[in-house]
């Protein structure tokens, strides 16, 4: 069985087009994580508070950011896929964020191959809505979970996500390689 974290490249043409590896769904309180040892994606926790996730949440392949996990990316998407789906996708913004005193952007993407996202390109194109749920969720999601904050720090544009995409897959081949 392939890992879908080391043995899938880490998109098409990264990092213009990246692939998404799914792990939580949109509308879902399941907090799933990909676990490379096994391989495959098990429950991790249910979020301790009332709130869904805005859209499907994953990682890139073959990337590791610096809160030492791999880079975290949430997928623009009409409908759920499921667990372990590989989503082709395009990055959009980026999303400024601190975990518990870790910096832990999220890269927002859309479905490279979904016509209702053929004219966002950029966080300029997302509504500011679309931004603030996002934002609302990962500011508040871990509020019921014993001594965990987080804080959102802004958006920044595609080159960002982009070059924070290089980062991170520069920082997988430096640990992994």
């Amino acid at each position: 069985m392939a890992n879908l974290w080391e043995d899938l490249e880490t998109g098409p043409n990264p990092p213009e087009e990246i692939y998404a590896v799914v792990e939580c769904l949109k509308g879902e309180r399941n907090k799933y994580e990909y676990d490379k040892d096994i391989p495959g994606v098990v429950l991790d926790r249910v979020l301790h508070s009332n709130v869904h996730y805005p859209s499907d949440y994953g990682f890139i392949p073959q990337s590791y950011y610096d809160d030492e996990d791999p880079f975290d990316v949430l997928v623009l998407v009409e409908d759920k896929t499921f667990p372990g789906c590989v989503v082709e996708a395009r990055p959009v913004a980026l999303m400024k964020m601190d975990d518990d005193g870790e910096k832990d952007d999220k890269v927002i993407a859309v479905p490279s191959e979904d016509p209702r996202y053929d004219n966002v390109e950029d966080v300029d194109d997302l509504t500011e809505q679309q931004k603030d749920e996002i934002s609302e969720f990962f500011e508040t999601y871990k509020n019921l979970e014993a001594g965990k904050q987080t804080e959102t720090l802004g958006w920044e544009d595609k080159e960002s996500a982009k070059d924070a995409i290089e980062h991170a897959m520069d920082l997988y081949e430096e640990n992994f390689a």
